[in-house]
């Protein structure tokens, strides 16, 4: 009988939690267990909305498992707090991987937390595994660009650039999720480079009418064109934008109530470090055309993708090629036309007009997303239109069938001597 292949991935947050990394990644550990593979996962025994959550040390869930290592549990909101929380983390794990991992091992470190890779790369090295780094973000070049600890966090990034470069080049191959980060790893002289895009679930989320959904039916009273943005509203993304349009588009309909502007209504799912602004800012200029809903269940985020008539997704230029907004591919399997605030040459941007399933507008221009708001709200037909290339786009490329199929066959290729060194 042949030797099952041993996988150990590495990641703050795996199953039962739903931030995007763990449910990505809890999609690859699960597949490949059912496709034969002796797979585990180390992870925290926290969830990534509540830090204090304390998940069981040890389980075996479908066939993977899951260690669930000790760390401090100081959360997200504080930089001191989120720094020790990484750095018990990084230790944690280092330490299980030293004591379990053999030669011929296959171990994967995700980007939560940032700069895992480098603990890792030691590691492994010394035992005779072999690397693999996953990275949904590059760090530490999106601190930078966030202007994260000011000064001090400048200097900070220099010095480890040259760390986390030299863990990437220890790695067998580096998995990215999008072309315009593969570009950015290649122009630091950083080869060893495959792209396998994020995904959804097109059996989970499938093209249901408004009508049908249940959450909207709760969330949103009348005959309404609602536009949503479901997910974590975080530093990465462009809140003033948003308000912005908000605005303009509530002060239209009060000069003229009859206007079409008077039947939009903003609808935010999740959360993220910057919910509470949008909250705030929302009472302070006396906007009633937005709603704030929390995270919903797994299991009815096709309910929850289908409250919208077109769903909202942003990133701030900087960013471009160091994140890829995930929720995009979620949106276009629920057959939803989508409006990008971000670079027009991002990685989001072209995928909108290479498929013609949604726009962009710049950020800052919160007139130019009023308009081409109110530009679908005036022609349905348009907007259906979209929806229908946006799920046809979806089940050619980013299917979650197709990226699992993607990632056991990099595994078994990695894994076999007999290829050699990829390209």
């Amino acid at each position: 009988m042949a030797k099952r292949r041993r996988v150990i991935f590495l990641n703050r947050f795996f199953y039962p939690d739903h931030s995007p990394t763990s449910e990505l990644l809890s999609d690859v550990a699960f597949a490949l267990a059912e496709r034969g593979f002796d797979v585990s996962v180390v992870t925290s025994r926290q969830s990534y909305e509540q830090a204090k959550t304390k998940l069981s040390a040890r389980e075996i869930v479908n066939g993977v498992d899951i260690t669930r290592v000790w760390t401090s549990a100081w959360g997200r909101l504080r930089l001191l707090g989120r720094s020790v929380d990484y750095l018990t983390f990084y230790m944690a794990a280092a330490w299980h991987v030293w004591n379990t991992a053999r030669a011929g091992d296959i171990v994967v470190a995700k980007t939560d937390p940032p700069l895992l890779s480098v603990p890792v790369a030691i590691v492994t090295k010394m035992r005779g595994a072999c690397l693999v780094n996953w990275l949904q973000d590059v760090f530490p070049e999106v601190a930078e660009a966030l202007n994260l600890g000011g000064g001090v966090g400048k200097i900070a990034c220099g010095a480890l650039r040259p760390l986390r470069n030299w863990s990437l080049r220890a790695a067998k191959i580096n998995i990215v999720v999008g072309e315009e980060m593969a570009g950015r790893l290649r122009a630091m002289g950083i080869d060893n480079v495959e792209v396998i895009n994020n995904w959804s679930d097109g059996t989970l989320i499938t093209p249901m009418p408004a009508s049908e959904s249940e959450f909207r039916k709760e969330w949103v009273a009348g005959d309404r064109f609602v536009v949503c943005y479901a997910g974590n509203l975080g530093r990465a993304h462009d809140v003033d934008t948003l308000l912005s349009a908000m605005t303009a588009l509530q002060e239209q309909a009060k000069k003229r109530p009859s206007d079409l502007a008077a039947k939009i209504m903003f609808v935010f799912v999740g959360g993220g470090a910057l919910r509470a602004k949008l909250e705030r800012e929302g009472l302070k200029r006396g906007l009633t055309n937005f709603r704030l809903r929390p995270y919903q269940p797994k299991e009815r985020l096709g309910e929850t993708l289908a409250v919208a008539d077109v769903h909202l997704v942003s990133l701030h230029p900087a960013l471009e090629g160091l994140i890829v907004p995930s929720k995009f591919y979620g949106i276009a399997a629920a057959g939803r036309p989508t409006i990008f605030i971000g670079a027009k040459d991002g990685e989001i941007a072209h995928l909108l007009a290479e498929t013609g399933c949604g726009f962009t507008v710049p950020p800052g221009d919160g007139e130019a997303l009023a308009n081409k708001i109110l530009e679908l709200a005036a022609d349905q037909g348009l907007c259906a239109a979209l929806g229908k290339r946006a799920r046809l786009a979806f089940e050619r490329q980013w299917n979650k069938s197709q990226a699992l199929t993607k990632w056991e066959t990099l595994l078994h290729a990695v894994s076999n001597p007999d290829l050699g060194e990829r390209s």
